[in-house]
Formats: structure tokens, C-alpha cells, sequence
């Protein structure tokens, strides 16, 4: 579905939206919105490039950062639900990832873990590898795959309820 009928749906089933965001600075928010109307649903977001950042606005534990670093679904999942519960919204899709240039052997460019929580439920992650497409490529890519997630989100939320 395409960002404004996200909007449209998320707005007549009552859903409230933040975003976390981190390789994609916002990006994000700024999709949601272009769209008029879209401050019915879209209540923040959160641009946490930093470590300081994920943690101070999203309560992304420094245990959980050092252990396996910003790039990983664990910190995924805690900026989510983080988003979630400080924004108070129905849900909250975070993205943290390498955009490029660069990398290493471990975390290479174009990697980006997703996050998508929902108010009251776990946190569900992913790790998607786009490769080494180019800084630009991979952060688009990078919002529309979070439009995605969010709009599955949406229609799951529809089917539960009946919207």
C-alpha cells in the first residue's frame, strides 16, 4: 500500500505512529508525513544517531550496545519499544543500520535492523542486507522497507479489530 493509504487506514482504525530512527535520520517521519492528514497518526519522531542519543530518548540499554554494538536487532527492538512506551502511540518502527561507505567483515554496508512494536506485545525485528548499493540507495530502501513494515502492521491491527 502506498504511504497515503497507510495514512488513510491507520487514521480511521484509531492507530498512532512514532518512528525511531537512526541511518535513516528521519527519513522515515518525513514519508508519513508529505502526506496530508497525516497528524492524526503520526504523533514524533526520534532521530538517534548517536549511542548518547539511543539511549537518552529511548532507553536503549548501554549493556545491550556494547555487547552487540547500534547495528543489531537487539537495539532494534529496544528503540521501538522505547518509542512505544515514551510516545504512548499504538506503534513505533525503528531502523538502525550501515548505510555506507564503509563497513567491516562483521557489519557490512547496506545492513539494516528493523524493529516494529506495538503497544502491550513484543518487539519484532529483522536484519535486512541491501548491500553496498550506495549511501543514498540504501537509506531509501531503508524507508520503504519501515513503510512496509508499517503498513502490514495497520492491516493486521484492521483484521484484529474489525476497522
Amino acid at each position: 500500500m502506498d504511504t497515503g493509504e497507510l495514512i488513510r487506514r491507520a487514521t480511521a482504525a484509531g492507530i498512532t505512529i512514532a518512528t525511531a530512527e537512526s541511518c535513516t535520520g528521519g527519513m522515515i517521519a518525513a514519508a508519513l508525513t508529505d502526506i496530508p492528514g497525516s497528524s492524526a497518526v503520526v504523533d514524533r519522531g526520534y532521530v538517534t544517531y548517536s549511542n548518547a542519543a539511543k539511549m537518552q530518548m529511548l532507553g536503549v540499554k548501554a549493556e545491550t550496545l556494547d555487547a552487540v554494538g547500534a547495528v543489531s536487532e537487539e537495539v532494534a527492538a529496544e528503540m521501538a519499544a522505547g518509542a512505544v512506551q515514551n510516545a504512548g502511540v499504538t506503534l513505533a518502527v525503528s531502523v538502525t543500520g550501515i548505510a555506507g561507505p564503509g563497513g567491516s567483515e562483521f557489519k557490512p554496508e547496506g545492513r539494516v535492523c528493523f524493529g516494529l512494536a506495538r503497544a502491550g506485545q513484543t518487539a519484532q525485528t529483522e536484519t535486512v542486507e541491501f548491500g553496498a548499493i550506495g549511501r543514498a540507495n540504501v537509506r531509501a530502501a531503508t524507508r520503504d522497507h519501515a513503510l512496509e513494515l508499517l503498513a502490514q502492521a495497520v492491516l493486521e491491527i484492521e483484521r484484529e479489530t474489525g476497522s
